[in-house]
């Protein structure tokens, strides 16, 4: 394996064994529904399942799975396609790539073996929730977060240059 990939699989994979090993935790630990109060009035983690996409699109959907199951797998090859071809100083893409992919592959795992996905992370200000989420989440969003970041700063800087 070239050392490029190292990278990949550094960040990748612990993002991978970190959202499976905290899924497995709840699972065994909290009954389905079953929350614990961690700060009062603001976060809980909970055992919750969703069957769908993110904010559980899709998840009445007769086709959903399959249709999961098929954009994982596309995106995460696609990410690899794209990790492929970047260059050497192209470390946030790297990074925000290698979360992407950890993120994807974490939810996908879920989706194969249970059909849903376990989300446990449970944001709320009193009566107001944000919907449930995990680490794999996290973990996507925090590098589509990064890549955003990282296409506008290389916008800019091709500006100045021109």
């Amino acid at each position: 394996m070239k050392n490029r990939y190292l990278f990949l699989l550094a960040v990748a994979l612990p993002v991978i064994l970190l959202d499976q090993a905290t899924k497995l935790l709840v699972v065994r630990k909290l009954e389905y529904h079953e929350s614990i109060t961690v700060i009062g009035n603001f976060f809980d983690i909970i055992h919750a399942r969703n069957p769908g996409a993110a904010f559980s699109f899709l998840s009445n959907s007769s086709f959903r799975l399959p249709f999961l199951i098929t954009v994982s797998l596309v995106a995460s090859i696609a990410v690899i396609a794209i990790y492929r071809k970047l260059m050497p100083g192209q470390k946030l893409t790297a990074l925000s790539l290698s979360l992407i992919l950890g993120g994807a592959v974490g939810n996908l795992i879920d989706r194969i073996r249970l059909g849903e996905v376990i989300d446990f992370l449970n944001v709320h200000w009193y009566q107001h929730y944000w919907p449930a989420f995990n680490v794999a989440d996290s973990a996507l969003c925090i590098g589509v977060g990064l890549l955003a970041v990282d296409m506008i700063r290389e916008e800019r800087r091709k500006k100045k240059q021109s």
